[in-house]
């Protein structure tokens, strides 16, 4: 009965993962809508500004939060699509960077939530909900951590690369909680639709890459 349930589980790990991201999303989006401030947006505030916040980590902060800014990200798309041999791949990774940029743009016009107010160490402009940075790096860095599992045959560089780039990912979220320019639930919610929008994004886009290409070659 055990193995029948791990095998369900592994064959439809996929379905049940997009599923699971979009109801944690739409749970926490309901509560946005419901409430001002959630009450775990107190818990990290108190916890990373109130607590942890010195002139050395507002350094650290800083610097890892560029890695999800916007200017980065384009000039590493680019750069991976100049390395790179199979330019499906540097394709791919330019398609998700601006597909997923734009649908973050969309969802904050929709949304509308206002930034936090009073404890921000840089300035940013538009509104707070879904999280830029977690919501982009989420989908740019777990991209990168898909193709390297993929592609990488050495084990120990393939593990490195992927944890590396995993707390990456965390860490650009907590950097926009500590720098004071979003909520805890802005930037979770970022995490969890850009799993769900990467699940899609690796199942349709690489195909149809595929199938352009091969109607070039022919």
């Amino acid at each position: 009965m055990l193995n029948k349930i791990k095998t369900l589980f592994f064959k439809y790990r996929k379905p049940l993962l997009f599923f699971l991201s979009l109801i944690v999303f739409f749970l926490i989006l309901y509560d946005v809508f419901r409430y001002e401030i959630i009450f775990y947006d107190e818990l990290a505030h108190n916890f990373l500004v109130k607590s942890l916040r010195s002139d050395s980590l507002t350094t650290i902060m800083k610097f890892i939060t560029n890695l999800g800014s916007g200017l980065v990200l384009v000039l590493l798309s680019f750069t991976i699509f100049v390395i790179v041999k199979n330019k499906r791949k540097g394709i791919s990774i330019i398609i998700n960077l601006f597909l997923i940029s734009f649908i973050n743009l969309i969802l904050k016009i929709l949304i509308q939530r206002p930034r936090p107010n009073g404890f921000n160490i840089i300035n940013e402009t538009g509104y707070s909900f879904p999280s830029g940075h977690s919501m982009v790096s989420t989908a740019f860095y777990g991209l990168l951590i898909y193709l390297s599992y993929k592609n990488i045959k050495n084990k120990i560089l393939r593990r490195s690369i992927c944890i590396i780039l995993f707390f990456l990912i965390v860490l650009i979220g907590i950097s926009r909680i500590y720098l004071g320019v979003h909520y805890a639930s802005d930037v979770i919610g970022g995490f969890f639709l850009s799993i769900a929008y990467l699940i899609i994004f690796i199942e349709i886009v690489p195909k149809f890459l595929k199938i352009i290409d091969d109607g070039i070659k022919r």
